[in-house]
């Protein structure tokens, strides 16, 4: 069979990057198991068992990269059980250690904790993207803090903010993300040894019922995986709770909706001409109407993060259905799961920050849409003023309301311009010329607190987090 005549997954070869795309690949997850097997053994040579030596120990670890899958494959034909078939193959490559290989072990000692050190992997790959995103949103909020732009509720236009401050939104999501994320990996433990129903009768059985030195193999297979010595589990059966996908994964999805969000807002902001993604000079936005200029990198996170957010139920039920001490129906489907959520999360941040590298602002349409509102929102700043050179108050109101609902029926009903100034200045009642007016109509004194909000959000939010990592070698540190 040829790559063209099969299903191959759109992650391999559309989405994912290889960095992620390694962190869930066959290589990784069985050179985990085998460096599962050395801390096993070496751990338990440590503790007294005298039948391992470190000659078994230094065999075993000669051996953790070079594996040989083609015996694992032929022996899984034969055994039907893939554990098995790793620990013979492993047991070819390492004849001196073969028989003390997954002593004392079920296959979650192999399975489940790959699957933890796994899922850090991950989560770490997903923070430093995470961060290189707010790094590139950061530095755009800061170029366009000052840029008055229509803010919008209802999706109707409201009163203005500016464009610097509506990326401070978006970014705000992606601090809320990586505070999740950061929680997990800070509560991420390993299974460790556990035996078959999560009772350690096995090590027991091999320690002569001593529980303090089954407690120091726990501990020290979890500092040899690089997790703090007392980052296992308390209490199991076979399995970890599957409670820790379901809560991995719900952090997965929260960093889909916050992608969503932004490219939702972008989507529609490149409808209205104010912002659109880039553009490559020889990009095709559609195959039957050239001029054609489509969102695909949005639609594109928005269609990935709709999988995630859905896929996210599948270990919520997985978690709620496991029977007593454990039951396989998990396996197949967190195979899936978990490694596709992790992956579309990766594509989507992949395209966010190619996307907000280089976002293109059409700052005459933004200026143009804010100037064809504010008129409507400056009516007060006019009577007032009106009010100081002599005007009636009362009348000057009357008149205004008059121009203003005749603007808004031009603009509506007739598809005309918004021409409420020159209605205004052309009405004796009102002491202002059209020139005096439009002195009034400078979109800045609109936008509130909004440039300082961004300032503030970038020195007390954005800042401290890119300082707390400066070894994650990203583009785009914003100074501030």
């Amino acid at each position: 069979m040829s790559q063209h005549d099969r299903y191959i997954s759109p992650f391999s070869t559309r989405y994912a990057s290889d960095e992620m795309q390694y962190i869930f690949s066959d290589d990784n997850k069985f050179r985990t198991w085998r460096r599962l097997w050395v801390a096993l053994a070496r751990a338990e040579m440590n503790q007294g068992l005298t039948n391992i030596t470190p000659d078994m120990v230094a065999e075993l670890e000669a051996h953790v990269d070079d594996i040989n899958y083609e015996v694992a494959i032929e022996r899984e034909k034969l055994v039907r059980h893939d554990v098995m078939s790793h620990v013979y193959a492993y047991g070819q490559q390492c004849p001196k250690a073969a028989g003390i290989i997954h002593l004392g072990a079920t296959s979650c000692y192999v399975g489940d904790n790959t699957d933890i050190i796994v899922m850090r992997q991950g989560l770490e790959l997903v923070r430093k993207k995470l961060i290189g995103v707010l790094a590139k949103l950061a530095r755009f909020a800061e170029e366009y803090k000052d840029m008055p732009c229509m803010a919008y509720t209802h999706c109707q236009p409201a009163q203005p903010t500016t464009v610097g401050k509506r990326a401070t939104l978006w970014a705000n999501e992606l601090v809320m993300d990586l505070q999740e994320i950061d929680h997990r990996l800070a509560t991420l433990q390993l299974r460790g040894v556990k035996g078959t129903t999560g009772t350690q009768a096995s090590f027991m059985e091999l320690f002569k019922g001593d529980a303090d030195k089954i407690r120091a193999v726990d501990a020290s297979i979890a500092e040899e995986m690089g997790f703090d010595p007392k980052a296992v589990i308390p209490v199991s059966g076979q399995t970890y709770s599957r409670k820790v996908d379901a809560f991995v994964l719900n952090a997965l999805a929260g960093i889909g909706q916050s992608c969503m969000k932004f490219a939702t807002d972008l989507r529609l902001l490149a409808n209205f001409k104010e912002m659109e993604e880039p553009f490559e000079k020889n990009q095709i936005g559609s195959s039957a109407m050239p001029y054609k200029r489509n969102p695909m990198r949005s639609e594109r996170i928005c269609a990935l993060a709709r999988f995630v957010i859905c896929d996210s139920l599948n270990p919520a039920f997985t978690a709620g259905t496991q029977w007593m001490e454990r039951t396989l129906d998990d396996s197949a489907n967190k195979r899936l799961s978990v490694s596709e959520a992790f992956l579309s999360v990766d594509a989507i941040l992949n395209i966010y920050m190619n996307v907000s590298a280089d976002l293109v602002v059409n700052d005459q349409v933004i200026r143009r849409r804010v100037m064809e509102k504010l008129p409507f929102m400056a009516t007060e700043n006019v009577m007032m003023e009106s009010v100081k050179r002599g005007g009636d108050r009362q009348a000057l109101h009357e008149a205004i309301r008059v121009h203003s609902h005749a603007a808004a029926k031009k603009v509506k009903q007739e598809g005309g311009k918004c021409d409420l100034i020159e209605r205004m200045a052309a009405d004796p009642a009102i002491p202002m010329n059209q020139s005096e007016i439009e002195a009034l109509l400078d979109p800045k004194a609109f936008v509130g607190r909004a440039p300082e909000q961004v300032t503030e959000f970038l020195h007390n939010v954005v800042k401290p987090i890119l300082d707390r990592y400066p070894g994650l070698e990203l583009e785009g540190i914003l100074e501030v």
